[in-house]
């Protein structure tokens, strides 16, 4: 189908006007996938194949039965901090599993390095889409979708490869899902916000009777602290897993002033720490070992006492040449030169929405707000919200694309409400609603 002539002009344009120079393509060597079992979910009569990439990479794809000429090339979220594995990509299939239902073809990789390395995850996604092109059919049409972490890691790319060796995008859209996409330490500063005002909490991470270290570090290289460790400490601190009745009057206080400064659910604060440990850790180590992450300047509010948790939290700037570094890797540039549609639960408490009103100015300053649409929903879940919504939000982009029908937060609403007849009830499209600034969400502070 033809594309709509003020779109290609939008388009061209952009594409003309690309600054980025995208790193060297894939290797043209890459072996052909083999055919393997589908993961649950997939519907049957449709292919699987997988294989390991020349660069150690696993990766998996899948096209239906009846497909509809369409990929979908998925950037999966995490990090996941652990070696390159099957398993993490067959789970990432299974979960999507309504886009094969859908008559969309997939393939997905589980990246090379399993750390907090955005570009490299977009090379390795950018990979797995020239294995699927050269080894198992020529798309019409290729739609980068990334979720969480991965909406950061497809936004990278599809800045990176704004231009291919035939000068076009190798993807003519992109859908980001539950996107931490506000820019590098933007993004992860309430996290360092719950080390520090948890450290004044609790004083147990670290103990008084271990090394001290700056929290932004995540943890020291070599300390013998284990997720479940941690988990254990958090537990006698604040009584997250324990009955709230059973929990004294202190850790029932100190979880409140949490969850009121950080504006986070105890569902979520264990996820949270464990990230500001662990994913801190590893950044931390690619930049030297020092943080590009600080605190001056910030103003919490919500406890009890906030002159005493201002006073007494620890207070520390973000390295420059770590901020610069983690920047250059992980913050969005906005020049993305194909449409861009966002979805985004407002109660999502892993990723905060407020990164989509951060996202839009990025994308603004760039000038491609034309670009970009964002619609919300009234969902509270961060992994994965309903079957029903991602059919509809492909097919209004492949609308977009071929048709040059901009969506908006209502015809994706109407879509979603038609998918319900063939995928299930749960749409939650919520129109009209506009995110607020993120520093109204995260305490504004200097940076370096």
């Amino acid at each position: 189908m033809r594309i709509g002539s003020t779109l290609s002009l939008v388009l061209a344009t952009s594409l003309l006007g690309a600054c980025a120079t995208p790193p060297a393509e894939p290797p043209l060597n890459e072996a052909a996938p083999q055919a393997v079992a589908c993961p649950k979910g997939v519907p049957e009569g449709a292919r699987c194949l997988g294989g390991r990439d020349s660069r150690g990479a696993e990766y998996l794809a899948a096209v239906p039965k009846e497909w509809n000429g369409h990929l979908v090339v998925h950037a999966h979220g995490g990090p996941n901090l652990e070696p390159p594995r099957r398993e993490r990509v067959s789970a990432d299939l299974a979960r999507w599993s309504v886009t094969v239902r859908a008559g969309f073809a997939w393939i997905g990789s589980t990246y090379v390095d399993g750390g907090m390395a955005t570009k490299a995850a977009a090379v390795d996604t950018e990979r797995v889409r020239q294995i699927f092109v050269r080894h198992i059919a020529v798309p019409k049409r290729t739609i980068l979708h990334g979720q969480s972490w991965g909406a950061n890691v497809a936004a990278k790319g599809a800045e990176l490869y704004a231009r291919s060796a035939a000068g076009r995008s190798p993807y003519d859209a992109v859908l980001l899902t539950s996107g931490m996409i506000g820019g590098g330490a933007r993004t992860y500063e309430p996290r360092f916000d719950l080390r520090v005002v948890y450290q004044y909490l609790c004083q147990n991470h670290p103990l008084p009777s271990e090394p001290q270290y700056p929290l932004g570090i995540g943890l020291p290289v070599g300390s013998p602290l284990t997720p479940d460790l941690l988990a254990a400490r958090v537990k006698d601190c604040l009584g997250v897993g324990v009955p709230t009745a059973q929990r004294t009057a202190e850790q029932s206080r100190r979880l409140r002033t949490i969850e009121r400064v950080i504006g986070l659910p105890e569902s979520a604060l264990q996820q949270h720490l464990r990230r500001a440990t662990f994913d801190f850790q590893d950044i931390a180590q690619r930049y030297g070992g020092v943080s590009p992450f600080g605190n001056i300047g910030a103003r919490y509010r919500g406890s009890d006492d906030d002159e005493a948790l201002n006073a007494g939290v620890l207070r520390s700037s973000g390295n420059p040449d770590a901020a610069r570094g983690f920047g250059a890797d992980i913050d969005p540039t906005g020049q993305i030169p194909v449409p861009v549609l966002t979805v985004h639960a407002i109660n999502d408490s892993i990723a905060f929405v407020e990164l989509e009103h951060q996202f839009r100015q990025t994308m603004r300053a760039a000038g491609a707000a034309d670009r970009l649409v964002q619609v919300f929903t009234e969902h509270s879940d961060h992994s994965y919200l309903a079957d029903p919504v991602y059919p509809a939000v492909l097919q209004q982009l492949l609308d977009w694309v071929e048709q040059g029908r901009k969506p908006t937060q209502q015809s994706v609403a109407d879509a979603c409400a038609a998918a319900q007849a063939s995928f299930g009830p749960g749409c939650r499209m919520l129109v009209g609603y506009e995110p607020k600034p993120l520093d109204t969400r995260v305490a504004p502070r200097q940076r370096p």
